[in-house]
């Protein structure tokens, strides 16, 4: 096996695009590539056929490889809760919260983790394709390193660094970033990236030169073109890819502190009619056609938050006068009668009022629900399915709360384990669901915006899923349109 991780000189830089994009263009080349993240920090994941949970990032990585994700692609998951604490996933499985200082006084025994996994990937593939965090020279962070130069170091491998041209200081960054390296790291080097470069490329044209300079045995491979049409999700659910989207009628998602799982907003950027908006202050919804409430990693804080923003008042003020609710996981929790957390499972304890629009209440507990699912979306005119999963702490039943003159029904049906069970509410335009993916059918983006009346929205003929591999094959070919890629092919052997 060989192995080359891609590093980046700061967050943001574009490691995960890069890791994408390298893996589909391995995979094209007929070669058996898997992704690799030791330690991921991110609110936004993915649940396996397992049952593991895993970075979303590392999810969408597999699949460009043509690879079926797994937990042993993410072995660490670090879930931000608030307060400097995070949740703990270990192998896809839900651990304790954990302070950050405690954390790092476990680094050694979570190692051991890390090398397992990667010596579990020895046989198992051609090439494995790892993914820093950050940047590898944090002076302050290196001596309890996980996941950028440690892993590639221990596998004898080869990395290639990504600076980001957009933040400015691009030749600072890079030779900066190469300089603070040990001169045993420096060896493992097979190239560096410039990128997100946007303007005219002949503007750039002698930037190598400038390298070459102070990086004389390091490859230059190239500047690339930022390509707005080939982003996949980001990691980071407060980059400008989570911005709004699109041009037509409004449709407002709440962007809370405390943010989960944001990707469920991208399959919008298919259709035509629609303009998808991040919100986070109650002028901000004005005119919207639909709300949505998306996955909290915080519920009751985040439920709060809604109140003291005001935003609360303005959803229940926009649902009286006919416009369309929808909750996705925690924020299905918060359409409910209450939210009950008592030991503080899922991050502020304490027990508080929902929004009431739902007949439903949430208590939550330290078991975690994590399920890939089949879901199954049926109406008089439409049957559609696909696959979705559920992450969420939290029991959510049924209550008596005088709400009896409207009708509540399921919203949906889930298949797992070849059982067929109903998910899900739906009542008096509201939608509340547990399920991620939900807004993957073109049939359920339709039904809301008919129940919102838009007319103007028309649906993709290009499925969600085709439009993400037709993504990953253009982005393989932007690498081949762009950059000098023969010290990779060297390195393999291709």
């Amino acid at each position: 096996m060989k192995a080359i991780s891609v590093l980046g000189t700061s967050s943001n830089a574009g490691k995960s695009w890069m890791t994408t994009a390298l893996g589909a263009w391995l995979r094209k080349n007929g070669v058996k590539v898997v992704p690799f993240k030791a330690q991921n920090m991110s609110n936004n994941s993915y649940v396996t056929m397992e049952g593991g949970e895993i970075g979303r990032a590392q999810a969408v990585q597999a699949i460009a490889c043509g690879m079926r994700p797994i937990a042993e692609m993410n072995p660490i998951l670090l879930k931000p809760s608030g307060n400097g604490t995070s949740q703990l996933v270990l192998l896809g499985e839900a651990k304790q919260h954990i302070a950050a200082v405690d954390y790092y006084r476990h680094i050694e025994t979570l190692w051991e983790t890390v090398r397992d996994t990667l010596e579990y990937w020895r046989d198992r593939c051609d090439v494995l394709l790892l993914e820093g965090a950050g940047s590898p020279v944090e002076l302050n962070l290196m001596h309890r390193d996980l996941v950028n130069l440690r892993p590639i170091m221990h596998l004898q491998g080869r990395w290639i660094l990504v600076g980001d041209i957009e933040k400015g200081g691009v030749f600072a960054q890079i030779i900066g970033t190469y300089q603070l390296m040990s001169e045993a790291a420096r060896q493992a080097g097979l190239g560096f990236i410039v990128n997100k470069f946007r303007g005219d490329l002949q503007l750039f044209i002698d930037a190598g030169d400038h390298f070459s300079k102070y990086m004389p045995h390091l490859p230059y491979l190239g500047v690339l073109p930022y390509a707005s049409h080939l982003q996949p999700e980001s990691e980071d659910s407060l980059c400008s890819e989570a911005e709004a989207k699109g041009t037509g009628a409004k449709i407002a998602w709440i962007r809370f502190p405390h943010l989960s799982n944001s990707q469920d907003s991208q399959p919008w950027q298919l259709d035509s009619g629609i303009e998808t908006v991040w919100v986070k202050s109650a002028y901000e919804i004005e005119n919207a056609r639909a709300i949505i409430l998306p996955g909290s990693k915080n519920t009751v804080s985040d439920l709060q938050w809604l109140r003291t923003s005001g935003l609360a008042a303005v959803i229940l003020k926009a649902h009286s006068q006919g416009v369309p609710i929808v909750g996705i996981c925690g924020g299905y929790q918060m359409l409910g009668q209450s939210l009950s957390d008592r030991d503080g499972v899922a991050g502020v304890s304490g027990e508080v009022a929902g929004l009431g629009l739902l007949p439903i209440k949430t208590e939550f507990m330290a078991m975690k629900q994590v399920r890939q699912v089949q879901a199954i979306w049926q109406s008089d005119l439409s049957l559609d399915s696909w696959l979705a999963y559920e992450i969420h702490m939290g029991s959510t039943n049924l209550v008596d709360c005088g709400l009896s003159k409207f009708k509540y029904l399921p919203l949906l049906e889930v298949q797992s384990d070849r059982a067929i069970q109903a998910e899900g509410l739906q009542g008096d335009r509201v939608w509340g669901t547990y399920l991620h993916g939900l807004f993957e059918s073109a049939q359920v983006r339709q039904a809301l915006t008919q129940m919102a009346n838009i007319q103007e929205h028309q649906t993709s003929p290009t499925s969600w899923q085709e439009h993400q591999q037709q993504m990953y094959d253009n982005m393989a070919d932007l690498l081949e349109t762009y950059l000098d890629l023969l010290p990779i092919r060297h390195y393999l052997g291709l």
